[in-house]
């Protein structure tokens, strides 16, 4: 759900080519081309074959990605950090190896018209039961852990509302063709300016879903330290900040690959925003997806240094 990475394989904490906010990361597979020739090399396979494919090529491209590979073997050692080299060093190569499958899919199965077919189940109805209540909007908030673009189409197919995903822009103008171009269940909302997301207070009190990730700081004010295994990270303060402005409960929402390499939706308690709670209900957010990238870290597709002190607001 929402974007992937812009172009270019490192962060640049000065880099302000989309509105004047920093562009922290971008990997070397989102352009136009690496697009292109995924698609145009998994439309004819068969999606198991697909996806088999994608896993055995992964890890012989981390030395095309060495700064990326650093950093997983980082993050893994963060989140198992009892686990001896050898077990970090198999599990960074299980995060590469997802990463690949997810990307597959991005590109192939999330394009087709019904993405359904390979959802295999939906852990936490009763939690979108609690959020879904008739005339009330809820957003949904997801990560970058698991095929998130995905986990919006289905989530779109389950709920008979408009949903507005609200997206960072990207810096090639013809990803947004490839990625969200076409008919979709959708409507993608391009945060350029603050204003932008004005129209998602009106959407919200229509009762209407906003989706929206929550897991990477955006180089604003609104960016909150936050212990996150064991050192602080900045997350974005701003879903909370509009589910407090128009009373909606925040539904964290993840969409993770399982074993039969077939898609399950979890879902998580609402979060509800009281009245100046929104540091209360971010600390309940990132504890949430603690617990969820220890529970899946080979796909949690974070590939920069969320700890470093350079990315703080």
């Amino acid at each position: 759900m929402a974007v992937i990475p812009e172009t270019g394989a490192r962060a640049r904490a000065t880099d302000t080519s989309v509105g004047e906010r920093p562009v922290w990361y971008g990997h070397r597979l989102n352009r136009p081309s690496a697009y292109r020739l995924t698609a145009a090399l998994g439309a004819g396979l068969p999606r198991r074959l697909r996806l088999s494919l994608a896993a055995a090529i992964a890890p012989r491209l981390r030395t095309f990605f060495a700064a990326e590979w650093r950093v997983v073997v980082g993050n893994v050692a963060r989140i198992v950090p009892t686990a001896s080299a050898d077990a970090r060093h198999a599990l960074a190569i299980e995060v590469f190896r997802h990463f690949a499958m997810c990307f597959s899919d991005l590109v192939v199965t999330n394009r087709q018209p019904h993405p359904r077919a390979v959802l295999s189940r939906l852990h936490g109805h009763p939690h979108f039961e609690a959020a879904a209540r008739p005339g009330r909007g809820f957003i949904v908030l997801t990560a970058h852990l698991g095929n998130w673009e995905l986990g919006g189409r289905l989530v779109a197919e389950a709920v008979a509302r408009p949903i507005h995903v609200l997206v960072e822009p990207e810096r090639d103008s013809r990803l947004e063709a490839l990625i969200r171009g076409g008919p979709a269940p959708v409507r993608f909302v391009a945060r350029r300016h603050p204003t932008d997301v004005l129209g998602l207070v009106t959407a919200l009190r229509r009762g209407e879903v906003v989706a929206m990730q929550g897991d990477r700081a955006i180089g604003t004010g609104g960016d909150r330290p936050l212990p996150f295994f064991g050192a602080p990270a900045c997350f974005p303060s701003g879903p909370f900040v509009l589910a407090r402005a128009t009373g909606a409960p925040i539904l964290p929402a993840f969409c993770l690959l399982d074993p039969d390499r077939r898609y399950s939706v979890h879902l998580r308690d609402p979060i509800v925003v009281g009245p100046d709670g929104e540091a209360l209900a971010l600390g309940r957010w990132v504890a949430v997806l603690e617990e969820m990238i220890r529970a899946y870290p080979e796909q949690w597709f974070n590939f920069f240094d969320c700890w470093s002190p350079s990315r703080g607001a």
